[in-house]
């Protein structure tokens, strides 16, 4: 499934932008299913909110973003839930965890919300050790670092089967290593699956072998 913006511009932002050279804001870009694609975004650029109108949780824009050669808005409520839980994954940089539930928890809400799962508890189980993570599967949200909530989330995001997965700063809080095994098993995972990823973050980095770099 291809992703594809033209002529995208956030309307806050539309005066700050205009200014400066964009290669996605004011473009036509298209999203190759299965590439690696790196965003470079300065801060107060706009790149949280980038996701959040791939992700079509906003649409104060100008332009069109469109998902298989639709514009978001023809998507009816039902078809965009089903996008949502077979084709498009996310990583909020605000990780939206909720702290109420153990973090096994989160993850299994996730997972279980889907009409045939698609991770088993023990691939899951398997992951929290790959990231170090076990330990705390039974502890609260709210007890959790925000390193550890991080790494959290992207089990989230990798127990559900997707096409795209979006993420915004996603090892923020990680250190060197840390960052090192989540970013193998992100990759691992996505070429698995034959998908594609787009990444939002401040600076240029080694984490991948990306297909395609932008300036935000």
């Amino acid at each position: 499934m291809q992703i594809q913006i033209s002529h995208l511009m956030p309307i806050p932002l539309q005066e700050k932008l205009r200014q400066r050279h964009s290669d996605i804001w004011n473009q036509d870009v298209s999203f190759k299913p299965g590439t690696f694609v790196k965003i470079k975004a300065p801060s107060g650029t706009g790149k949280t909110t980038l996701i959040h109108y791939l992700y079509h949780i906003r649409n104060d824009y100008t332009g069109s973003v469109s998902f298989a050669n639709r514009p978001w808005p023809a998507y009816s409520k039902n078809e965009l839930a089903a996008v949502r839980q077979q084709q498009l994954s996310v990583i909020f940089q605000d990780l939206r965890l909720f702290e109420q539930l153990t973090a096994l928890e989160n993850i299994e809400l996730k997972r279980t919300m889907l009409p045939n799962p698609y991770c088993t508890t023990e691939k899951i189980r398997e992951m929290a050790a790959q990231l170090n993570v076990s330990h705390v599967l039974q502890q609260s949200g709210k007890t959790l670092s925000y390193g550890e909530r991080q790494r959290i989330a992207i089990i989230r995001a990798l127990a559900q089967p997707f096409q795209w997965l979006l993420m915004d700063e996603p090892f923020s809080h990680l250190d060197e290593e840390n960052t090192r095994l989540a970013a193998a098993l992100i990759a691992r995972e996505c070429k698995d699956r034959q998908a594609g990823f787009i990444l939002t973050d401040l600076d240029h980095d080694q984490h991948f072998i990306y297909d395609v770099h932008y300036q935000l």
